[in-house]
């Protein structure tokens, strides 16, 4: 067991084997990791209650901590914490093109990653529980994002292994499909837009101009992917964070230099553009990004690749419409295309079987309606006013149907509130699962 002592923290590594799918105990099985974090002077502490953190994503690995920083600046005060890298992320199964190659082709690749769904992930967290602290004891559980998706699953699953719940942007709609995500989604990542260009008007036509651009001329980031006009696009998912506009804006007005031949995009440019667009260090983000919502009793159709269908409903985020005319580009937001997995190299061993995933009828629920109504375990959840990734209505309307679930709606964070208010989120949620807020 490894030990590391940072400033105001101790890290523990855990492992534990886990069965790949858990309707087969005796079947393959996979090798999980999970961080503990305590406060110095604490590790022995038996009394100290465990909380568990599911990261969002999905296919991101959980934080690593430089230090007593982020939100366990509070949690530390009264947890033993969990980070726990989600299968298929970090140190658990890791699982892109270099390691999915050894599954075989893309149908047995997307069997495999059938498995890394919140369902499985709930049941992995389940085991790290019973290991660490014993069959009847219970924890507290925190998610972040699509890590409040599996917390939903977990309260669905696993009540009787529950403390309290906190979630913090990342209520999902219990019925909600793909499709619909996106039809909610599409109108808010609008909305970014405008308050973006309402800030910087100058940004409008610089816009443009890169758009125009990449449509008359290939252009390859440093890591040998395309920047196509679309992919530029995608720059928007940074609009969501409290201070992604302000990060976006600097990359735009930075983004041409005089070479030989005239006017070019900057190497500078193009290397930072590559940092935000490339899924590299994520690959099942991509992958896996709508096989989330995919529940066969809510789109028995499977999800189809529905962000880009969608998108047809919304012609203000069409390129050639806003270059053929005078208006803003638009961004687009949280959403996965088809054809990023022809523009980024490390996604496009994974093509195919992305569409396997994308056809895919036969997801199982990951909510359970009628448990959540019966809920007696103490929860609360920020939802985001403004939250550009996650639906507030989407979110309020599950908070309604979770008996007892206490919901504060605020505009004071974006959807990374948890990450950079020092402990100012959770300690309010803390107080909120406690009746003492």
């Amino acid at each position: 067991m490894s030990i590391d002592r940072l400033p105001g923290v101790v890290l523990t590594d855990h492992f534990l084997e886990v069965p790949l799918d858990h309707a087969v105990p005796d079947g393959e099985r996979l090798t999980v990791y999970a961080r503990e974090a305590v406060a110095p002077g604490r590790e022995h502490d038996e009394k100290l209650p465990w909380l568990v953190y599911l990261q969002g994503g999905p296919g991101c690995a959980s934080p690593r901590p430089l230090g007593r920083d982020s939100w366990l600046v509070r949690a530390l005060d009264d947890y033993r914490v969990l980070l726990l890298d989600q299968r298929g992320t970090g140190r658990s199964a890791p699982a892109g093109r270099q390691t999915l190659a050894l599954r075989g082709g893309p149908a047995e690749q997307a069997a495999y990653l059938a498995h890394f769904r919140a369902d499985a992930i709930v049941r992995d967290a389940e085991l790290f529980r019973r290991e660490l602290l014993g069959p009847g004891e219970r924890w507290s559980v925190l998610g972040q994002s699509f890590g409040g998706f599996c917390a939903t699953t977990y309260l669905s699953y696993a009540p009787e292994s529950l403390r309290e719940v906190m979630i913090t942007g990342g209520l999902p709609g219990l019925t909600a499909s793909a499709d619909d995500v996106y039809r909610a989604a599409y109108p808010r990542v609008a909305r970014k837009n405008a308050a973006h260009y309402e800030r910087y008007p100058q940004d409008v036509e610089r816009v443009r101009r890169i758009a125009a651009h990449l449509r008359e001329h290939t252009v390859r980031l440093p890591g040998g992917g395309r920047l196509t006009a679309e992919a530029f696009q995608a720059l928007g998912l940074m609009l969501g964070t409290g201070t992604g506009s302000y990060v976006l804006h600097y990359l735009i007005e930075g983004a041409w230099v005089t070479g030989p031949a005239g006017p070019e995009l900057a190497d500078s440019f193009l290397q930072a553009a590559q940092g935000h667009l490339s899924y590299t260090a994520t690959p099942l983000y991509a992958v896996l990004h709508e096989a989330i919502y995919g529940q066969r009793s809510v789109s028995p159709k499977g999800t189809e690749w529905a962000a880009e269908r969608v998108r047809a409903e919304f012609p203000e985020f069409d390129v050639d419409a806003a270059l053929d005319g005078d208006r803003p580009l638009y961004f687009t937001g949280e959403m996965v295309f088809p054809w990023l997995f022809d523009t980024d190299p490390s996604l496009r061993p994974l093509k195919e079987t992305a569409q396997l995933l994308a056809e895919r009828t036969d997801w199982p629920d990951l909510y359970d309606a009628g448990r959540l109504a019966a809920n007696e375990v103490p929860a609360a959840a920020a939802v985001y006013a403004d939250d550009m990734y996650v639906d507030a209505g989407h979110s309020l309307e599950t908070a309604r149907r979770i008996r007892g679930l206490r919901a504060w709606v605020t505009n004071e964070w974006e959807h990374d509130g948890l990450r950079v208010s020092e402990g100012a989120v959770l300690d309010r949620l803390i107080r909120m699962v406690r009746g003492e807020a």
